[in-house]
């Protein structure tokens, strides 16, 4: 996928913060949910991880993210054991590549940068060490990390985006959201912030909303802003 423009904005505008969709658009949390199941196959852990965001997508009010991920397993027909694997290997997590370089030249421009996740506080917790850890062992650490347990909300609820923006101290329009599933795209965007999709690993779009741009690169979907 090549980076695709969708809505413009202003040149001269810069958000005050950026904000990152976790287990998606900065964590490979693909490959670990595949490698959990007992295939160990893409196959599987995608047929797990569809049927995982679409309950977690229509969940509104928290409920314990543990037992929504082992609902997703039983009601897509994976082993009980999948859920207690993925657990067992949550601080094994890997960032995407180039996400360390990225999220230094953010903060040397001056940007604050915060995190919303569909997750409990302390596997939330843990990812966002793992996104804010280099190849070397270099530590980043993030301004705001909000979890669906710690708002109450799982996105694409507004009050979800509402929690960061208020622990941040920022408006709507003073926020980047960086999306990495089709969810985050349109709820970030009815939240009001302006969204850019770092799409990597190929998800088809949902509802009408259309991002700044879409790239399966981070460093080009953040193209303007870096």
């Amino acid at each position: 996928m090549t980076s695709v423009t969708g809505h413009t904005t202003d040149a001269s505008w810069r958000p005050k913060v950026v904000i990152f969709d976790l287990l998606t658009a900065l964590l490979d949390s693909w490959s670990l949910w595949n490698a959990s199941t007992p295939s160990g196959t893409e196959e599987e852990g995608r047929r797990w991880r569809a049927r995982y965001l679409e309950i977690t997508f229509r969940q509104g009010a928290y409920a314990p993210y543990e037992s929504l991920m082992k609902q997703a397993a039983a009601e897509a027909g994976v082993a009980a054991s999948a859920a207690e694997v993925l657990l067992s290997n949550w601080s094994s997590l890997e960032a995407w590549p180039e996400v360390f370089d990225v999220l230094r030249r953010l903060k040397a421009q001056g940007y604050r940068l915060g995190v919303v996740t569909n997750c409990s506080k302390a596997l939330g917790n843990i990812a966002a060490v793992r996104a804010g850890t280099s190849g070397t062992g270099e530590q980043l650490v993030f301004d705001t990390v909000v979890t669906a347990e710690e708002s109450g909300f799982y996105k694409p609820v507004k009050q979800a985006y509402d929690a960061i923006l208020g622990d941040m101290g920022v408006s709507a329009d003073e926020a980047l959201f960086v999306a990495g599933s089709a969810g985050d795209v349109q709820g970030a965007t009815d939240a009001g912030m302006k969204v850019v999709w770092h799409n990597h690993v190929g998800l088809a779009a949902k509802g009408s909303a259309v991002p700044l741009r879409e790239s399966r690169s981070l460093n080009d979907a953040l193209k303007g802003f870096i």
